[in-house]
């Protein structure tokens, strides 16, 4: 078996007229502004109609009100996030490894499958950047027309439509960014304190830094960031295989490519179906050519396939010329849904999600924290009993102000030294110094395994019971 990987050649010469490129010298091409040109289809309306209910749910999430706070809020000052009537502290952080390992694994495994369809469809890169091109084909025309703008000097006319299309986008990013940081300060405070100039220092960095991110990335940048700085689009190969269904072209049905009259017959003239209009490479927001072959620039928008498929229904052609499938499609083979690495990445994601419910539905309204004398084990009182000194630690994970009852096991007779009712307010930490002691005659072993209990009753008549177990030292 040869460990080598086959290598496809591309010849790209008869491609040198693609309309986003310029041709420096033989073998380097300058890389333009991308004109993105709009078209209507079922993957467009498909994209739009999610982007939509994305973009919805991230502006409306922070207004939903959820008691006398609201739904979702990432309070770092006081190390809990509340989502809805769940709370999550420090101690339940793996909760958090738990589902960045399941939003891992459910990537790869939608990659291995369909591609880069994330990039696509749902990545925030993508979605603001077609609102950008939205709002700027709305002040500037269609692709063009803001080309022909580009190309003219400084009238008044270029200069007013510039500045309406950046004051839009600059408005959309500073949303955008006070969107976002509602989700860690209060959204209501927010908003107040940041237009009435009382907003703290912190606040107001955060809010400009955001806003010229997102101005910067969905304005200027654009397919900049998938081409170069995403990741994503460096080691989604490692996850592609002949069987990954991804936006292609078919070559055998569309070469030779080239234009004709509608009323021609493509294979009397020599042609295929192809004819080369270049509106796949106008549609496309980061500017490549399909019909070049698999390329990691592509973000499988399926803009590409809305364009040949309505170019292909005016020729009166069969649809499709560009479209999901696969490899082994393209080559006549069959295509494989079921294999060994989906299967993988399916099973690793079923096991991680099984966790991260079972962790979730763990999560106790309670936490009890048992730290021992660190500077002796134990200590002879005077009455000469056995004298072992803890600090407990009674963390209330609820919203509700509880009293909680302390008790002890392990030790058949024992003196508690310390008070064992304490009051705890919602979403605070209450230190309890206290001991146990026993009589040593009593104690039969050296170390005695011991158990602390910690129990309280909800609003709603719930009772809930912790233990924690520690151990009791004797004289060694």
């Amino acid at each position: 078996m040869s460990d080598n990987i086959d290598v496809k050649i591309i010849d790209t010469s008869k491609h040198d007229d693609i309309k986003h490129r310029t041709k420096v010298k033989d073998t380097e091409y300058k890389e333009g502004k991308i004109y993105i040109r709009s078209i209507n289809g079922i993957f467009t309306a498909i994209r739009q109609k999610l982007n939509w209910i994305l973009m919805l749910g991230f502006f409306l999430l922070p207004w939903i009100p959820y008691g006398d706070r609201q739904a979702v809020i990432f309070d770092l000052a006081e190390q809990k996030f509340h989502i809805f009537g769940l709370i999550i502290w420090p101690q339940d952080l793996v909760l958090l490894a738990a589902l960045l390992m399941i939003s891992a694994y459910g990537l790869f495994l939608v990659t291995t499958f369909i591609g880069r369809v994330w990039c696509g469809f749902t990545c925030p890169q993508t979605i603001w950047t077609f609102i950008f091109v939205w709002v700027e084909e709305k002040v500037e025309g269609k692709f063009n027309k803001r080309k022909k703008l580009d190309q003219q000097p400084n009238t008044w006319t270029k200069i007013w439509k510039k500045g309406l299309k950046h004051s839009i986008w600059l408005v959309i990013s500073l949303i955008t960014s006070l969107t976002f940081l509602a989700f860690f300060v209060p959204v209501k405070e927010l908003y107040i304190d940041f237009f009435t100039l009382n907003a703290s220092g912190l606040i107001y960095f955060w809010t400009l830094f955001f806003t010229f991110c997102t101005y910067g990335n969905a304005g200027w940048m654009r397919e900049i960031m998938c081409l170069h700085m995403c990741p994503y689009a460096r080691f989604q190969s490692a996850m592609f295989d002949k069987d990954t269904f991804s936006v292609a072209y078919d070559a055998q049905r569309g070469e030779s490519r080239g234009p004709r009259s509608r009323k021609k017959n493509p294979k009397e003239l020599g042609l295929g179906d192809c004819i080369d209009c270049n509106l796949c490479v106008q549609v496309c927001p980061t500017g490549i050519d399909i019909r070049d072959g698999l390329q990691y620039e592509c973000i499988n928008c399926g803009a590409c396939i809305d364009a040949c498929d309505d170019v292909m229904e005016k020729m009166g052609y069969e649809k499709k010329l560009i479209s999901y499938t696969t490899e082994n499609q393209l080559e006549g083979k069959k295509t494989h849904i079921i294999r060994g690495k989906l299967v993988g990445y399916g099973s690793v994601l079923a096991i991680m999600s099984i966790v991260f419910v079972y962790f979730l539905m763990a999560i106790q309204p309670l936490k009890l924290d048992i730290i021992r004398d660190r500077n002796q084990l134990y200590r002879i009182s005077s009455e000469g009993l056995i004298e072992n000194v803890y600090t407990l630690k009674v963390l209330n994970k609820t919203e509700e102000d509880l009293n909680y009852k302390l008790s002890f096991s392990g030790l058949d007779e024992f003196e508690w030294l310390g008070v064992n009712e304490i009051f705890v307010k919602a979403g605070e930490v209450y230190t309890l110094p206290m001991s146990i002691s026993a009589d040593p005659y009593n104690l039969k072993k050296k170390l005695v395994n011991v158990t602390f209990t910690v129990e309280a009753s909800l609003d709603n008549g719930e009772k809930v019971i912790v233990k924690e177990d520690t151990k009791f030292f004797n004289e060694i």
